[in-house]
């Protein structure tokens, strides 16, 4: 046996020259890698595949996502404005002045700055025995049931404090101030003009709801 004769080979094959036989690589090994790159690519083709097809009969993931604020919108009130109103002016309203306190004098200088507010003056005295001496508070301003709304709270924004109350008599534009034991003055012009004006535009009230998100 030639000592350039592989060990194994049995002196079968002798080696000449300076080329040499090659190894081949087992083929099998490459075919399994080959086969499990293949697995791998295709179970990800397929899942891919299902989540487009969910994507699909769900509505999409950006559309999804976009209609769901909207899920989440909250209603809420919106004011609308008042209307004004028409409430009579101090001219249109006749105030009778009474004093139920035991201090002289307080019906005729209420009575007399009433006017210089524009009001017209009727009666002007002392109150009855209704209600002499039995007035604790400012004041009551007294009417008909018609003039709940109209003339009573115009007269009692002059009068911080004044209880309103309503009688059975049948003209709604004569309203009756009994002065009170806790009388002192009425309110301050430019403070009864503020209060007639939110009286007559009182603040918006909500309406329609409506969403924001």
């Amino acid at each position: 046996m030639s000592m350039l004769t592989p060990p194994g080979m049995g002196g079968q094959y002798k080696i000449t020259g300076d080329k040499y036989p090659r190894m081949r690589r087992n083929r099998g090994r490459r075919r399994i890698a080959l086969a499990v790159v293949a697995s791998v690519a295709a179970l990800g083709l397929i899942g891919w595949g299902t989540l487009q097809l969910i994507d699909v009969f769900t509505g999409g993931g950006d559309e999804a996502s976009a209609a769901g604020p909207a899920a989440d919108c909250t209603a809420s009130p919106s004011p609308s404005p008042s209307p004004v109103k028409a409430l009579p002016k101090p001219i249109q309203i006749t105030v009778n002045v009474f004093n139920a306190t035991p201090r002289g004098g307080l019906a005729k200088d209420t009575a007399d700055e009433l006017k210089k507010r524009g009001f017209k003056i009727g009666d002007v005295g002392n109150a009855t025995k209704t209600y002499d001496k039995k007035v604790k508070g400012a004041g009551i301003v007294l009417g008909a049931k018609a003039a709940s709304d109209a003339a009573l709270p115009v007269l009692a924004t002059q009068l911080t404090g004044a209880e309103l109350r309503t009688d059975t008599r049948a003209k709604p534009a004569e309203v009756d101030l009994i002065l009170g034991t806790a009388f002192k003055s009425l309110t301050k012009k430019e403070d009864a003009d503020k209060a007639l004006t939110t009286l007559a535009k009182p603040a918006p009230t909500p309406s329609a709801t409506k969403k924001s998100c």
